[in-house]
């Protein structure tokens, strides 16, 4: 079993670099519940900033840092497995983001996880549902974000239905409201581009049902308090107050004339966009009436970390599913997972792999490794990342997956470091470590029986791996011999030596 910390910080921080506005919760574990000590917001319009082709406009990415640089100052002296921070939609969407995101890194001081859309949709479900009254119905949530937007079908802390949609309040004002102008032609644009997003889930999510609706963040608050000022005795959103305020909206003309205290105006450029979405959503799901909910994505983030601190980590569960969807040889698979980790243990400081995260992935790794058997058992390797690398992982951010997809597919045969270097440092340099480590473990497992193997030593030095065998031969295990002959041909093609030594 992978390690399980024994005692939860108690203080966590969260920080949710949305594609809108970035937040960061702060909360203090108080027997075994969390209590929010600070929260800082920012509106910084990441998504803006992201072309069509993926590119990060300088001005924006500046932003985007001097916001870092003032979270980081409040994160200074928490320690790393005390606060996530997860990059969402428009960092999805951003290509050749490798420097921005190591510039992010050193701003605030903590790694940058970025998560794909159905990870984002469970860490909004678990941050509604953490911070909601118990409920033994179901509960659809909707959150809408400056480039996407989620939908999740739940029931109590599990979700049944998780969706992402490319569709935002930002990226959909900047396609039909750039130039602020509002008018009922540009509306019914705008309203047929949703209509068209949400179709692939429409008939899904109404065959499952839901019992109540819920809206997470900051959009679907600004769009319930517009309505409350239209209409004071106004109790929750509904479809018919929200066709009323896109005709306020369309009469204004103009952003900048909407005539609503409550839409501030650092929401005015991007309000008609998330309008239009939730009024699509309300008109395309069927739903009655919604009132907005407390959690969102941020606090997700807190109660998942809690639960790596416990036996409910979802990526465990992730884990374990796995292995039992692809038949895994479970006993094999956790012979392979002892020695690999015993061997990281022995070289743990000299490799410099002391990040709590080498040895959950080495963990994983051996636990998963045979996972592309099930697809064929010629090159499964390479089935077993490419798995890993496109499942849908609940609790894995994507560097994580990838990381665990790219040492998986080169625990056998010839040593491939192609998509290494697509990792985030340091991991990029790293993994081609955790990857000797698993294939070494694997090697010598190979006739899956459970005998002991004999005391092996490792000693690394720089690019050097010894071995040391407490065997007087390897003679008596000829098959091993060869393997490990080939192994050390496989390595120097890469630059790396392997030496063995037995006595």
């Amino acid at each position: 079993m992978s390690p399980v910390p024994t005692r939860a910080p108690e203080v966590l921080a969260a920080v949710d670099l949305g594609s809108n506005t970035f937040h960061m919760v702060v909360a203090r574990h108080v027997d075994g519940h969390l209590v929010i000590i600070d929260r800082l917001r920012e509106m910084v319009r990441l998504a803006e900033g992201v072309d069509e082709q993926g590119r990060l406009d300088k001005a924006v990415a500046a932003r985007a840092l001097a916001c870092l640089q003032r979270f980081g100052q409040r994160l200074a002296d928490m320690h790393a497995d005390s606060v996530r921070v997860v990059g969402t939609n428009a960092l999805r969407r951003a290509r050749r983001k490798q420097a921005f995101l190591e510039r992010a890194r050193e701003a605030i001081g903590h790694p940058i996880e970025i998560v794909a859309g159905r990870e984002e949709a469970r860490l909004i479900y678990s941050g509604v549902a953490h911070t909601s009254p118990l409920d033994s119905g179901r509960r659809l949530v909707v959150d809408i974000g400056g480039g996407s937007t989620e939908l999740i079908i739940g029931q109590g802390l599990e979700p049944l239905e998780l969706e992402s949609i490319d569709l935002g309040c930002v990226s959909l004002s900047e396609a039909y409201f750039r130039d602020g102008k509002l008018s009922a032609k540009r509306f019914e644009r705008a309203r047929i581009a949703a209509r068209q997003g949400l179709e692939p889930v429409q008939q899904v999510f109404r065959a499952r049902g839901w019992d109540t609706a819920a809206g997470s963040s900051g959009t679907v608050r600004a769009i319930q308090e517009a309505l409350r000022e239209m209409d004071p005795q106004c109790t929750a959103i509904t479809l018919p107050g929200l066709e009323q305020c896109i005709e306020l909206l369309a009469r204004a003309g103009a952003a900048r004339a909407i005539p609503l205290l409550t839409v501030t105006d650092d929401r005015r450029q991007a309000f008609a966009g998330g309008l239009v979405i939730l009024t699509e959503v309300f008109a395309q799901l069927g739903i009655r009436q919604m009132r907005v909910a407390d959690g969102a994505m941020r606090e997700g983030l807190l109660y998942d970390m809690m639960g790596r601190y416990t036996a409910e980590d979802a990526r465990e569960r992730t884990v374990r599913s796995m292995q039992q969807r692809y038949h895994v040889d479970l006993q094999q698979a956790a012979r392979v997972e002892q020695t690999a980790l015993g061997f990281l243990a022995q070289v743990r400081d000299e490799w410099q792999l002391q990040d709590p995260l080498a040895e959950l992935a080495l963990s994983w790794a051996a636990r998963l490794h045979e996972i592309g058997l099930d697809v064929a058992h010629s090159g499964y390797h390479r089935h077993g990342a490419y798995l890993l690398e496109n499942g849908d992982m609940p609790g894995f951010a994507r560097e994580e997956q990838l990381l665990l997809a790219r040492v998986v597919g080169a625990h056998r045969r010839k040593l491939v470091l192609e998509g290494v270097e697509d990792l985030i440092p340091p991991w990029d340099q790293l993994a081609v470590r955790l990857m000797m480590l698993l294939r070494l473990a694997v090697l010598l497992h190979r006739d899956r029986s459970g005998l002991p193997l004999p005391g092996i030593t490792l000693q690394p030095k720089g690019r050097v791996l010894e071995l040391q065998f407490k065997l007087r031969s390897l003679r008596d295990h000829p098959l091993t011999s060869a393997d490990l002959q080939q192994e050390v041909e496989y390595l120097d093609g890469q630059g790396l030596r392997l030496r063995i030594f037995t006595s």
